[in-house]
């Protein structure tokens, strides 16, 4: 699913890698947890997350995720987008909560797959 769908699905704000909107996601994780992402381990994904400070980025980019939807109306600081756009990370914010924003976009056949173990 290409990240174009996933804001109009979520009615999402991109706040960072507008021009990126084409990239193709086909997997994604929702978790407050970064320790939780850590573990899931798949190409091509996204993460949802309620949880806005510098260490969403930094797990991002380790785990080569496209993009980051914040979720629940949570808005990054300049300095965590700044942080973003420098890692061409795309971002997003939704109004939407976790659970409905996943039901959504699995709705929709974006599927989270499983982590590794």
């Amino acid at each position: 699913m290409k990240l174009r769908e996933i804001k109009e699905i979520l009615n999402a704000t991109v706040l960072t890698g507008e021009d990126e909107l084409d990239r193709e996601v086909i997997a994604a994780c929702g978790s407050d947890l970064m320790s939780d992402v850590l573990a899931f381990v798949k190409d091509q994904a996204m993460l949802l997350t309620g949880l806005v400070n510098g260490q969403v980025i930094r797990t991002a980019e380790m785990m080569d995720i496209h993009a980051v939807i914040f979720i629940r109306g949570k808005k990054p600081s300049d300095d965590i987008v700044d942080l973003a756009e420098s890692r061409d990370i795309v971002i997003m914010e939704t109004e939407l909560p976790m659970y409905i924003a996943c039901g959504m976009l699995y709705s929709a056949g974006l599927t989270g797959g499983s982590s590794k173990k």
